[in-house]
C-alpha cells in the first residue's frame, strides 16, 4: 500500500472511531452475513470487481458480506429494494451509504430524509443493527451533508460520518469527482473494519 494512502487510513481511523457514548454492537459471529446496501459507491465503481468496499472488506473481516450496491439507485428506489435483500441475506448487519444520487440530482431533501429513516427502521424492526454512512453534499466544499448526522442521533447508530468526504476529498484516493478508486475504497474498507472492531462486532 502507497504510504499516503497508509497515512490516509491512520487518519481517517482517528476521526471516525466511535467513541465511548456510541452504539456497542454484539459480536459477529464467523458465520455472520454483512449486508453492504447502498449505490455506486458501495457497488465499486471507479474500481475493479473485487475492489470495492465490501470486497475489501470481507477480506478483512472474515465475514461473508454482501454488496448489494446499484448504481443510479436514488433512496425511493434503495428503500422499495431494502426489504427483499433483508429477507433474501438474513444480516447480522446492515452498513447503509445512500442517498448520494438525491442529494447530486437536487431532489427533495425531505423525502430522502425520510426514506434513509426507513430504511433504518426495516432493519431495526428485524434488529438488524445498522452502520450509518453520511454522503458529502454537491458544491464547491464538500462537506458532508448534515442531515446525516440528525438521522444517526435520533434512531441510535453507529455513524461514520466524514468517511466518504475524506475520500473524495483526496484526489490520489478516487477515480472521478463522486467515486473513490480502488485505494479509496480499501481506506473505506479498513476504516469501516476498524470502527466494527471499536463497536465489539469484531
Amino acid at each position: 500500500m502507497k504510504i499516503k494512502v497508509l497515512i490516509s487510513v491512520i487518519i481517517l481511523i482517528l476521526i471516525s472511531a466511535c467513541g465511548d457514548d456510541a452504539p456497542k454492537l454484539s459480536r459477529l459471529s464467523t458465520d455472520a452475513v454483512i449486508l453492504a446496501f447502498g449505490d455506486s459507491l458501495t457497488n465499486g465503481n471507479g474500481a475493479k470487481e473485487g475492489e470495492s468496499y465490501p470486497a475489501v472488506l470481507e477480506s478483512l473481516t472474515g465475514r461473508k458480506v454482501i454488496n448489494a450496491g446499484v448504481s443510479g439507485e436514488e433512496s425511493t428506489e434503495g428503500l422499495a429494494r431494502l426489504t427483499d435483500a433483508l429477507e433474501e441475506y438474513q444480516p447480522k448487519l446492515l452498513i447503509l451509504c445512500h442517498g448520494g444520487n438525491d442529494l447530486l440530482r437536487k431532489k427533495n431533501a425531505a423525502k430522502m430524509e425520510t426514506n434513509v429513516r426507513a430504511m433504518i427502521q426495516l432493519a431495526k424492526d428485524k434488529n438488524i443493527p445498522v452502520v450509518l454512512l453520511g454522503v458529502p453534499k454537491p458544491g464547491l466544499f464538500l462537506s458532508t451533508a448534515e442531515v446525516y448526522k440528525s438521522i444517526a442521533e435520533s434512531t441510535n447508530v453507529i455513524f461514520i460520518e466524514n468517511l466518504v468526504l475524506d475520500v473524495l476529498k483526496d484526489k490520489t484516493l478516487k477515480s472521478d469527482t463522486v467515486h473513490p478508486n480502488k485505494d479509496g475504497y480499501r481506506v473505506m474498507a479498513d476504516t469501516i473494519n476498524s470502527v466494527l472492531q471499536e463497536s465489539g462486532a469484531l
